[in-house]
Parts: C-alpha cells; structure tokens; sequence
C-alpha cells in the first residue's frame, strides 16, 4: 500500500521523562528495603524549520511512552497516545499505556513453564495465566537513562533495567536496553536488546503505545482504516478471535506477519501495519522484525480518565504490538523465546509518519 506522500523534515521535540519524583521500589527479590530512585526531564530536539512535528514523552517510573504530538494536514497538532497525567496513575493502572513490556509480553498459560528441565512457577495476574511479565513487570519498574543525546539530526534516548534471577518467577539475570529515536523528522525506531548474565532465559519485549491519529481523546478510531500484512492468526490468536464471535466487540488478536517466522533471533524488517485516519490526513506505518503481532481495539476500556481530564472507552485507540507468539515457552511449534548466555535478544520497530 503506497504511503502518503510525507512533508519536508520538521521540528521534533522529544521529552525523556515526565516529571520528578521519587517512589519506594524493591530493590531485589529478598525484600530488601525500598529503593529511592529521582527522574528528571529530559529533551530531545531537533530543528530543522522551525515547525512542530511532534513530541514524546518517556519517563523512566514505569518505562512509558506518555506523548506524541503529530501535525494533521492542515497543520493542526494532536497527542495521538493515550495516556495519564502523572506517574502514580502509570504505575497504579491496568491498561499498559505506552509501556515497554516484559520480560515477557502476551500470555504465558497456567503461569508455568520448563527449562532446562526444571520447572518455574510465575505471578499469575490474568486468571491462572500471567499477562505482561506478571503484576509488576518492565512497565513498572525503574530504568536508568544510560545516554541522552538531546540535539542534531537524530536525538535519541537510551534507558536500561537489570531483571534478577528469579523476578515475577522468571529464570536468569537479564541486562535490558531500549533506545527511542527520532531521524528524519518524521520516523520513529524503538530498538529493543537483552543479554543473559548467566542462565537461559525467555524474552518477549513489546510497546504498547496506544494510537489514535485522530488525537487522543478524540472518540473511536472505528473510522480509521488499517491494513495488517499478517495473513493468519495464529494458534492462540486464533481461539481469541473466537471468543469476540461469541460476543465481547473488537480484536484482540495475535496475528503471524508475512515471512516473519525466518531468522532466529535475528531478523530483517518487514512491514506490519499501515494505519490512516482520513478526517486529520495522518498516516503510521509500522515495520517490525518479530514473527507476530497483537493487535487490539482497546476492548478492556471503559470511563478512564486520561490526560487532560479526557475519558477514553472501548476502541477509543489501537494497539500494534510485534513480539514473539504467545506461549512459545510452552509451545514447541512456535519460533524460540529462550535467550541464553552469549546470545542478545533484539527488537526493532519503526514508525513512518505522514500527513
């Protein structure tokens, strides 16, 4: 699908985190005594003609993605993620607004799996399954901004968060790093990457940024069109698929994208999802390198109130979330999620935006 044409570079501006403050966290998985850990904020700013393009914003208490303002054609500007005004509400909520998800995203079935023949047992916070990486996953703990180039024709951000052996269940130390960068003026990449210190793990990073090109806050993105370049479901998405036929509206679906089950841990890039909302002109497109993607009509909202007093409900956004299948631990069929000592994990997504 041909991609509207997109404008000459512009202004972007990007915010690291979106206020200070300070929250008692666990330090390790004995009980040690809280943690105090201060964010700051931080800018990423690139001025090229002096027009605003857009705006995100990343704070490190829980790792989210809180803003992204976008011109329309008609040089309007709209936030087109939904999202809360301050972090207690990131850290207190349940719908994983723009979070970075892990160690590992989608379900794992009855909380359990084996490696390396032994048995491991997880937080199940989704009926008997665990959901996201359990109740306190990687959207909700501290990371470490690492390096911070705020100017220049590519600004760019890199936060890091060390998961211990043994963190919501899950096997092994793991050394996490996720880079968001602006280039071009108009394209997004989000660069995922995990090692394993010592032992096998599993990884299955995900970003769950909510969109909708109207703006958020805008209503129902029923309007917007979307094209998946996933031609089937798979196993898990396709029983999830039965049960909105049985009656709960929208998707979510975990769907295989086209040729992405090549490549081990490292693959190419592919195109996922072209995205267009035709009352504001604007337009995402989405290149990932993993085989799956969920995609979601945000079924689960209902009175949120959001940033700016704004309340969003059900399909009041779309999520785009490449990853690994669901389960994979648990199903040999499925391409590997196991990581181990020597191997790096590695998740690149890039959003092309036009107007």
């Amino acid at each position: 699908m041909k991609m509207a044409r997109a404008l000459h570079p512009l202004f972007v501006t990007v915010l690291a985190s979106c206020l200070v403050a300070a929250l008692g966290l666990s330090a390790d998985g004995a009980g040690a005594a809280a943690e105090r850990k201060m964010v700051g904020v931080y800018e990423l700013n690139t001025s090229l003609t002096g027009v605003l393009l857009s705006c995100l914003s990343f704070s490190p208490i829980p790792e989210v993605m809180i803003r992204f303002f976008f011109l329309s054609r008609v040089r309007n500007l709209a936030d087109v993620v939904l999202g809360y005004d301050t972090v207690a509400e990131y850290v207190n909520g349940t719908a994983y607004f723009g979070g970075l998800i892990g160690r590992v995203a989608n379900r794992i079935s009855g909380a359990r799996f084996t490696l390396d023949g032994k048995a491991y047992r997880l937080f199940p916070n989704d009926g008997k399954n665990t959901l996201h990486g359990g109740h306190r996953g990687f959207s909700k703990v501290v990371w470490t901004v690492k390096e911070h180039v705020g100017g220049g024709s590519s600004p760019f951000i890199t936060l890091y968060y060390h998961s211990f052996d043994g963190e919501q269940g899950f096997s092994g130390d793991l050394d996490v790093y996720v880079t968001y960068q602006i280039s071009n003026a108009h394209v997004l990449s989000v660069h995922m990457n995990a090692t394993a210190r010592d032992k096998a793990n599993l990884v299955n990073l995900a970003h769950h940024a909510y969109w909708n090109l109207g703006g958020h806050g805008s209503g129902s993105i029923l309007g917007e069109k979307v094209r998946l370049f996933a031609s089937r479901p798979t196993a898990v998405g396709a029983r999830i698929g039965g049960l909105l036929r049985r009656g709960v509206t929208g998707y979510d679906t975990n769907y295989a994208v086209d040729g992405g089950e090549r490549g081990g841990l490292r693959r190419q890039l592919r195109r996922v999802a072209v995205v267009r909302d035709g009352a504001s002109g604007r337009a995402m497109e989405l290149w990932a390198d993993q085989p799956g993607v969920q995609f979601y009509t945000a079924n689960g909202l209902s009175g949120v109130r959001g940033k700016g007093g704004k309340v969003y409900d059900r399909h009041d956004a779309l999520c785009l979330e490449t990853q690994g299948f669901p389960d994979a631990v648990n199903r040999p069929n499925f391409p590997s999620q196991i990581v181990r000592p020597g191997q790096v994990y590695s998740h690149d997504m890039v959003f092309k935006f036009s107007f």
